[in-house]
Order: structure tokens, then C-alpha cells, then sequence
């Protein structure tokens, strides 16, 4: 249950492992924000389906590809909690429907599940993109793909 009474939309940003795609939307989705001046409209925040890579920073290339495009992509990885995460956000990204089948899996109602949306569905620029692939075992032009992906699909998420 949300404990605040304010008006902010709260996203949840999912990918696998939070080192790539997740963090990278939250950064983002967070730059974008700020530089419209809504930061006090917004909570947003990135997680993993799995715990390996608990308390670690973003993989060291998509800090280095994100931070040429002006992205800070600093996020400690932390995992997804069912428990937790569907009540205190209004909205849950996922990066592809492996993600998708995942996180809707955990739903216990419709209204959860409800909250669960796919990254693509926000895709403007792209319109032939069905997810947003994992880069990690690619190359420099997968991590780019990546982030020109998640600008489109975070321009989209600012008209929700």
C-alpha cells in the first residue's frame, strides 16, 4: 500500500539481471524528467527479475555509451520484490515478455497486473520494435540500439 498521499507517478523500470536496460530507463526516464522540470511529479526507480547482481552498478558499458549521450547510469541493482513493488508503483515497465511473463506471473489481481506494461507499447520512433533487447552479451551497436529504444519508449512514458 502507498504510504504517501501526493500526487506523483511512480514507474518501475524491469530488465533481468538491473544492470543494463533497467537502470539505463531510469536514467533515462529520470534525465528527461528533470530537464522538464517534473521531478517533484515523479518517483522512479529500476529493478531485476533475479538477485545476482544485487548492490552492483550498471554493466561498464552502458554506463560509458549512456554517459556519451549525457546519462548518469548509477543505480545499485537491487531485485524485484512482489511484495513491495506493486503496491508502491503505479506502473511497471518491462523491458521484453520474458520480463513481461515474469512480473505478470507474480501479479496476485488484475489491478497488479494492470500495472504491468511493456516498454515497446511507449515506442513512437521505433514502431516495428517489439521489446527491448538485451545487450550484454553484444557488442557497441547493441548497447546503442538499447538506448535509442529506451529514449523512444521514455518520450512515450512522459504523456502518461
Amino acid at each position: 500500500m502507498k504510504t504517501t498521499t501526493d500526487n506523483k507517478k511512480r514507474i518501475l523500470f524491469i530488465c533481468l539481471g538491473n544492470i543494463c536496460r533497467s537502470p539505463a530507463a531510469h536514467a533515462v526516464m529520470q534525465h528527461m524528467v528533470d530537464e522538464r522540470g517534473l521531478s517533484s511529479q515523479y518517483e522512479i526507480d529500476s529493478a531485476g527479475i533475479g538477485g545476482w547482481h544485487i548492490g552492483q552498478l550498471p554493466d561498464k558499458r552502458m554506463r560509458e555509451h549512456g554517459n556519451r549521450r549525457g546519462y548518469r547510469i548509477d543505480h545499485h541493482a537491487r531485485q524485484f520484490d512482489s511484495s513491495v513493488d506493486f503496491d508502491r508503483f503505479d506502473h511497471i515497465i518491462v523491458m521484453d515478455e520474458d520480463n513481461f511473463r515474469n512480473i505478470t506471473s507474480q501479479t496476485t489481481d488484475e489491478k497488479a497486473r494492470a500495472k504491468v506494461l511493456r516498454m515497446a507499447d511507449f515506442f513512437t520512433e521505433h514502431p516495428h520494435a517489439t521489446c527491448v533487447p538485451d545487450p550484454y552479451y553484444g557488442g557497441s551497436a547493441d548497447f546503442e540500439l538499447a538506448l535509442d529504444l529506451i529514449e523512444d519508449g521514455c518520450r512515450g512514458l512522459l504523456t502518461l
